[in-house]
């Protein structure tokens, strides 16, 4: 009987510290973004610079105890006639800061620091970089379509205001 006792004390204390836990990752500010996490694949899309084409996988993870959303890249590009014209890798870095949620990006070229997002829970996030003297100001859009699919949008405005145009258009599927 005082085994039994003891066993249910323990089963209470680790729900409630279940409760506790599942409490604070709804609470984190990143939970909205959760509909992020997974490994994508972009298919075949087009490079309207070349007229070539593209593949490429995101693979975007929570780290840090849940802190950061880290997503890796890899773009293979091909030329008109579909032969291997190299490729490269991409970082972002998703992260509260200040009351809002920051991003930093990086192709080890380029680096975009995203200063704010607007967030709906569970379905779109649109990151937005800091507009400076003479820089353009960048937009990278998420909205999940379906279960399995994402659609990406990236833009830029030019430098001191004015629209922005899209960069780079496409949809994610989800592999796992």
């Amino acid at each position: 009987m005082k085994l039994t006792a003891a066993v249910a004390a323990v089963l209470v204390v680790a729900i409630a510290q279940f409760a506790c836990a599942q409490s604070v990752a709804t609470q984190s500010p990143l939970a909205g973004l959760t509909f992020l996490i997974g490994d994508w694949s972009s298919g075949r899309g087009e490079v309207a610079d070349t007229g070539g084409t593209s593949t490429g996988r995101s693979a975007m993870t929570s780290e840090a105890g849940g802190a950061v959303i880290l997503r890796r890249d890899h773009t293979d590009l091909f030329d008109k006639s579909g032969r291997p014209m190299g490729g490269f890798d991409q970082i972002m870095m998703i992260y509260p800061e200040a009351g809002t949620i920051r991003a930093d990006y990086s192709d080890g070229a380029h680096v975009i620091h995203y200063v704010s997002a607007t967030v709906e829970p569970g379905a779109a996030a649109t990151f937005t970089s800091i507009a400076s003297a003479g820089a353009p100001t960048f937009r990278l859009s998420y909205r999940l379509t379906a279960p399995d699919r994402l659609s990406v949008w990236f833009g830029m405005a030019p430098p001191g205001g004015g629209d922005f145009r899209p960069i780079a258009v496409g949809e994610l599927r989800k592999r796992s």
